[in-house]
């Protein structure tokens, strides 16, 4: 069974920090020839790309977090993490990763595709003002 377990989220004041976790298990190939997403959604809002990180470790930041997230993972832990900085109450949301043996091209980069992925159940983020 595969599981992607996220971690890592809470509640804090605007202009903390917080770094999730999402360990995966279970996979049918190798962790690192997975596509490893962040994605998040606000209450009445779409789903939003955040980041991106490939086996070898090139990455993808959505621009409105650029300068204040970073993505990177361990393929020896099967985890991905997102280092998040200067938290602003517009990153409230529940956040949640996928792996995905294909990738799919955005205008702000790449991100796992949906064909074939795993999604986890989430870690909530809340940004207080």
């Amino acid at each position: 069974e595969v599981k992607l377990v996220e971690s890592g989220g809470g509640v804090v004041q605007a202009g903390g920090s917080l770094k999730l976790s999402c360990a995966a298990s279970g996979l049918d190939l190798w962790f690192s020839n997975y596509y490893m997403s962040w994605f998040r959604q606000a209450p009445g809002k779409e789903r939003e790309r955040v980041a991106a990180a490939d086996g070898a470790g090139k990455t993808t930041i959505t621009r409105s977090v650029e300068d204040r997230f970073t993505v990177s993972r361990d393929n020896a832990k099967n985890t991905l993490y997102l280092q998040m900085n200067s938290l602003k109450p517009e990153d409230t949301a529940m956040y949640y990763c996928a792996a995905g043996p294909t990738w799919q091209l955005y205008p702000d980069g790449f991100y796992c595709g949906a064909n074939g992925a795993y999604w986890g159940q989430g870690t909530q983020v809340t940004v207080s003002s």
